[in-house]
């Protein structure tokens, strides 16, 4: 009877030993992802994915096709193609600075900056491992073939607060993101339908002429501009660096769907002969602020430095210091938003709010 009993008990903690195996508690998890991590940071480090990624800022859905390249030591790629507006923008990190294009426009902003050092993006593999291995209140499930985090979102938007991570079990690879704010709304959903670490990039994969070849005009030149960001002109009235070209098209006024509490729209005044259509908004109450639309002349333009702000649909250029500046590109338009009292936040969520808009 002892010797059955004594069997029983081998058999048992065999069992217990077989069943444990292969099963990783969130310390061994995060473990293995510094190790990721740290190979990221190496020689070979690399990798390349594409999803599609959902905003739900405004009254509706916005769906955008998301392919992101990078490779160590800080070179990025990220395609981002609006699916409803067939529109399509690259930023792009080399080791010329970081731009922002539009190659369908022959249009780029380029400025200095440590990007995304200083900030990390949800569609970004390195941004999704160190918020896992900061918060030290993560939480940790299993489901199915995917290990599953929910951790503190630190990203530009105050909105932001948590963010739900799903990641392979066998090879760590990122499969889902999901983004909430303060009520656990969704705000932000990333689906990843391929990624691959070490894939084999070609010399001119991160080259600003080589990514705007593809549907570009065929003149491209980078304008010449002041410490403001405006352009230089020349004595004989001709923009520095601009190729002559046709006028575009008037595209209307476009006005926000988000105003700030205790703001009132003031004027709005179309800006009489000018061939880019500029267009400008006035607002007064708690901010005071302006909103500058135009369709510049087909053109590529260079911006002083600043700040690069990632506004879900593409990345704008934050510039000044008592007087700030936001200014990105959508459809062929140019905005600014320049304000002396109105929050980064609040400008980041007007530009949001307008994406959706047609003009009037």
């Amino acid at each position: 009877m002892r010797r059955i009993t004594w069997v029983l008990a081998i058999i048992m903690s065999v069992a217990l030993v077989l069943a444990g195996c292969g099963k990783k508690d969130a310390a061994s998890v995060v473990k293995d992802l510094n190790q990721v991590s740290d190979k990221l940071e190496s020689k070979q480090g690399a990798y390349q994915g594409s999803g599609t990624m959902t905003l739900y800022t405004g009254e509706q859905p916005q769906d955008y096709k998301v392919e992101v390249w990078y490779k160590n030591p800080s070179y990025y790629r990220i395609s981002l193609s609006n699916v409803q507006k067939d529109v399509k923008q690259i930023v792009l990190r080399n080791d010329e600075g970081v731009f922002v294009l539009t190659p369908s426009l022959g249009k780029s902003f380029r400025f200095q900056s440590d990007w995304p050092d200083s900030q990390g993006q949800v569609y970004l593999y390195q941004t999704l491992l160190k918020g896992i291995v900061k918060d030290n209140n993560r939480q940790f499930v299993e489901d199915g073939d995917n290990y599953v985090f929910e951790v503190a979102a630190n990203y530009q938007s105050s909105a932001l607060v948590r963010q739900k991570i799903w990641l392979n079990k066998k090879t760590y690879e990122p499969k889902q993101v999901q983004v909430s704010d303060s009520e656990a709304k969704v705000v932000v959903n990333v689906t990843f339908d391929s990624f691959k670490f070490d894939p084999e990039f070609t010399a001119d994969s991160f080259d600003m002429q080589k990514n705007m070849a593809a549907g570009s005009p065929s003149e491209n030149t980078m304008a010449e501009v002041d410490q403001e960001g405006n352009p230089v002109v020349s004595e004989d009235g001709e923009q520095a660096g601009e190729p002559v070209t046709a006028e575009l098209g008037d595209f209307g006024i476009i006005e926000p769907a988000y105003i700030p509490a205790g703001v009132k729209l003031k004027d709005t005044n179309k800006i009489e002969g000018s061939k880019d259509h500029a267009v400008l908004i006035r607002y007064d109450g708690v901010y005071q602020y302006t909103i500058m639309e135009a369709r510049p002349l087909d053109r590529a333009v260079s911006l002083a430095p600043g700040t690069l702000v990632d506004l879900g649909f593409t990345a704008g250029l934050l510039s000044g210091d008592e007087q700030q500046t936001l200014t990105w590109m959508s459809e062929g338009v140019e905005y600014r938003i320049t304000s002396a009292n109105l929050p980064v936040t609040e400008m980041m969520q007007i530009a949001a709010s307008m994406e959706e808009q047609s003009g009037k």
